[in-house]
């Protein structure tokens, strides 16, 4: 797919539906999350930081999306937050993740977070690659941690602290 111009803009409520398709796209390769369906906008909106929520867009078509999700409801935990980056199967391999993650860090940092952590399966190695393209570091490994359609699956722990904050 040829890239025209992306912009990297807010998330709206009226992107959701993009948003969700994309999501789902992930959910279907087995390699993005443990999730095994897309939630609904109220739970989603619930569970993901309100700032920080990132489209691509070119023209009015989302080709992906980044959020934030706390952690931890305990306070001193409160600068601690998990990276989620999905792009849509048509656009994937042309930077957009890159893009999204970057400015993701960039507004992090300017709320005040000062550490992004991902779980990520060892298989889906684009994104182990994107991650520590842009400072991620792999700080553990977590054998067997969860199911998958009753499959045991490892996940690779990794975190980017903020130079900026914290």
């Amino acid at each position: 797919m040829k890239m025209k111009t992306i912009q990297i803009t807010q998330m709206k409520k009226a992107d959701w539906p993009a948003v969700s398709g994309i999501y789902r796209q992930g959910i279907e390769t087995g390699m993005a999350t443990f999730e095994q369906e897309v939630p609904e906008w109220d739970y989603w909106n619930q569970h993901h930081v309100d700032s920080c929520r990132l489209v691509a867009r070119e023209g009015e078509k989302v080709l992906g999306w980044a959020a934030l999700s706390a952690v931890s409801s305990r306070c001193v935990y409160g600068g601690v937050v998990e990276v989620s980056v999905y792009i849509a199967e048509e656009a994937r391999g042309n930077r957009i993740g890159e893009r999204l993650l970057s400015r993701l860090i960039d507004e992090s940092e300017a709320q005040g977070y000062w550490t992004l952590q991902s779980g990520i399966f060892p298989e889906n190695v684009a994104s182990i690659s994107l991650h520590e393209k842009l400072g991620f570091r792999k700080i553990g490994f977590r054998e067997r941690i969860g199911q998958l359609h009753g499959v045991w699956k490892d996940n690779i722990l990794m975190e980017k602290r903020s130079k900026e904050t914290g």
